[in-house]
């Protein structure tokens, strides 16, 4: 049994720290706030394979295999409902790609296909479909509560043994060339340390932080936090917008209900890099912004009152895909995720977990698409698709 650590307390690192325990090793799981407090409790509770490359399309159909049988494993109810992705085109140019995309995403099993007006209006009722074309719609995409599934997984790497311990920060590191021997943290003020086998960087936002503490340079993984922010109206009659709905041409603009309460979450491509890992207050700005475009897509949102909007983290790369692998020797990065940690978490943690134990996996995860190297050598990904 190794001991390993796991830095950052999200759905990532949660995650990641129950497959580790899965394969027997001896777990220490470090967030310096609360399980949950960086993206993942603020996050559209989306999860989609309409992705528009394969590496993207393959990682994500297999997650949602996952999220199918993850109340049963985890046997907690964390809500999760396939109830669709639904894409709409504003121009021909956009029909086209849409077709472009669905026939790769067909190619690896996803079920996609293009729909017209009619259907999307049966799909959402109080959609208007008037400036619109045809949808790329996938009923088995969907949606989870992330509250409660972090929270199953937590309590389930819990009693496997990890010892997840809350309010204590990493401050450092001990490295004998390219191995970390312990992990140094303070908690309730005093330094302390553990020895460790190996390490994961699930600090997502704050992961180059973690890097620059390692010895490597601070943007070998270069991670930005960009302040996204949402909107929620108050509980709605179920079966209006049950799927997300996006128009990717109306500045990446997305409506979808609330899978536990029926109040509808809008947001919107309005994003700014934060000015610091501080900043979450949510703008008026934002909030006019976001509306504008959620009346033009559901024009009867304009009866329901706005009861919340808050703010939170796309941890981006420059190719908005995540860096996933390894470091060093014995240190591991998931982080960067730009968005999309909450619907990958199934997958990349159990790939994560079956690297750091086993040398591989057999989930289709491809290490050379998400290779935290990539950016020193210059060669960007095709930007991953940026919506929910």
């Amino acid at each position: 049994m190794s001991k390993v650590a796991v830095i950052g307390g999200g759905i990532v690192g949660v995650a990641t720290a129950y497959e580790l325990a899965k394969l027997g090793e001896d777990v220490v799981l470090f967030e310096k706030n609360y399980s949950g407090s960086g993206s993942t409790f603020r996050c559209a509770t989306g999860i989609r394979a309409q992705f528009t490359d394969e590496a993207n399309v393959r990682l994500m159909k297999y997650s949602i295999e996952r999220w199918e049988k993850l109340e049963e494993e985890l046997g907690f109810d964390i809500n999760f409902r396939q109830t669709g992705y639904l894409f709409l085109a504003t121009s021909e140019e956009e029909v086209e790609a849409f077709k472009s995309n669905i026939r790769l995403q067909n190619r690896f099993g996803v079920p996609t296909r293009l729909i017209d007006m009619d259907e999307a209006k049966e799909i959402v009722p109080i959609l208007n479909t008037e400036p619109f074309l045809a949808g790329a719609w996938n009923p088995k995409d969907g949606k989870a509560n992330p509250f409660k599934t972090l929270f199953a997984y937590l309590f389930r790497a819990k009693e496997m043994g990890v010892d997840a311990r809350e309010h204590t920060e990493v401050v450092g590191f001990e490295r004998e060339g390219d191995e970390i021997t312990a992990v140094k943290y303070r908690s309730k003020g005093k330094v302390e340390r553990v020895k460790v086998d190996a390490v994961l960087n699930a600090a997502n936002a704050w992961a180059p932080v973690i890097n620059e503490m390692v010895g490597l340079k601070r943007d070998i993984v270069p991670i930005k936090a960009y302040k996204h922010q949402l909107i929620k109206t108050e509980p709605l009659e179920r079966g209006q917008v049950e799927p997300l709905v996006c128009p990717p041409s109306w500045n990446d603009a997305y409506i979808i209900q609330d899978g536990e309460d029926g109040g509808v979450i809008c947001g919107a491509g309005i994003e700014h890099e934060a000015k610091s890992l501080n900043d979450v207050e949510p703008t008026y700005d934002f909030l006019r912004g976001a509306l504008r475009y959620a009346l033009m897509m559901a024009p009867p949102l304009k009866y329901a009152h706005v009861i919340r909007q808050w703010a939170g983290f796309y941890a981006k790369t420059p190719d908005r895909n995540p860096a996933i692998g390894k470091l060093l020797n014995n240190f591991y990065i998931a982080a960067g995720f730009s968005g999309h940690g909450f619907m990958m978490a199934p997958a990349v943690a159990q790939a994560v977990a079956e690297l750091m134990v086993k040398g591989r996996s057999k989930v289709p995860l491809d290490w050379g698409w998400y290779d935290p190297y990539r950016f020193e050598r210059g060669e960007l990904r095709t930007s991953a698709f940026q919506i929910g």
